[in-house]
């Protein structure tokens, strides 16, 4: 049955497409990487849409504005807000975002279902396969979501920045232990925190010009969330990783880079983020060497040596 009732939902659409304007429009071939992002924002007659969109979206591909509505139980006006509050100017664009980006999968070989569930008595080739097919679409689902300009307005500021402070709670620390190794090794002044207490008395220390980078794959964990708060009171440049452009986290974030990720059974959402966290991170690294060349290349090659006699130690005894 169609709802033809009143669709209290779209003021939450129109504030959805404005927040996608604000950030910047997104590739068409990410669409489903962006509905999956968003779907936490989303709710009523919306999310019903998107979790239909998602269920199957070569059918939605296929279906007219009409028969989306039916099947999702809403209104083709509904299906309308919902293609604005996905940052397209109708349905006709939807349609085609999805269908490319199926058709893509399809002659890439994605021939391992993703959406089935691990069973415990899978064997390891077959969850073998099912890790790496999550991974690798995550990791193209986090290639369209990018906002490279992000990423190049992130990496100047951490070059041209006296102090870097990086932080993440539990797995995410995880994550920002590896950028804070990365940028340590090309000589830029970063630290990486995990205690609260630690983390706002550092992110108090910091001053306009400075850089704070937060990690929250959800965007809502408080701890990440304070100290960010704290670091941008303070003049510093706020930066937030997050797989939720319109989180708690990104809202407050000078800059936002967002990942996707494809949870599996044993593997959620936070977790299945991990590798999409470390490629952004990655690329945000050698963004900030190739600005600060001479002096990375330089900080990299001291370093190097500084542990090259270890190496060698160990290579003798072997």
């Amino acid at each position: 049955m169609v709802d033809h009732e009143v669709d209290t939902s779209a003021g939450t659409a129109v504030v959805d497409a404005d927040a996608f304007d604000r950030r910047g429009a997104l590739p068409s071939d990410g669409v489903l990487a962006r509905v999956r992002s968003g779907l936490d924002e989303l709710t009523g007659a919306l999310r019903r849409v998107a979790e239909h969109v998602l269920s199957d979206p070569e059918a939605a591909a296929r279906a007219t504005i009409v028969e989306l509505a039916e099947r999702s139980g809403t209104s083709p006006a509904t299906i309308t807000r919902f293609c604005r509050a996905m940052g397209f100017e109708g349905y006709a664009d939807l349609r085609l975002g999805i269908a490319a980006e199926t058709g893509r999968a399809r002659s890439a070989g994605w021939t391992v279902d993703i959406g089935r569930e691990i069973q415990p008595n899978d064997p390891l080739e077959r969850v073998l396969d099912q890790i790496m097919a999550a991974d690798t679409r995550a990791m193209h689902d986090t290639a369209a979501l990018l906002d490279l300009a992000e990423v190049e307005r992130a990496a100047v500021a951490i070059a041209g920045a006296s102090r870097v402070n990086i932080f993440g709670a539990s797995g995410s620390a995880l994550v920002g232990e590896e950028m804070q190794f990365s940028l340590h090794r090309i000589g830029v002044a970063a630290w990486a925190w995990n205690d609260v207490h630690s983390g706002l008395a550092s992110a108090a220390l910091l001053r306009p010009g400075d850089v704070a980078l937060g990690i929250s794959h959800t965007g809502q964990t408080r701890e990440t969330i304070e100290v960010l708060a704290e670091s941008g009171s303070r003049g510093a440049t706020t930066v937030a990783l997050t797989g939720f452009p319109r989180s708690p986290l990104a809202e407050l974030a000078d800059l936002v880079l967002v990942t996707a990720s494809q949870a599996t059974t044993f593997r959620p959402d936070a977790l299945s983020a991990r590798h999409p966290q470390l490629v952004v991170l990655d690329l945000l690294y050698i963004a900030v060497a190739q600005r600060t060349h001479d002096r990375a290349h330089a900080a990299f090659r001291r370093t190097a040596q500084a542990v090259d006699g270890h190496k060698a130690a160990r290579e003798a005894r072997a």
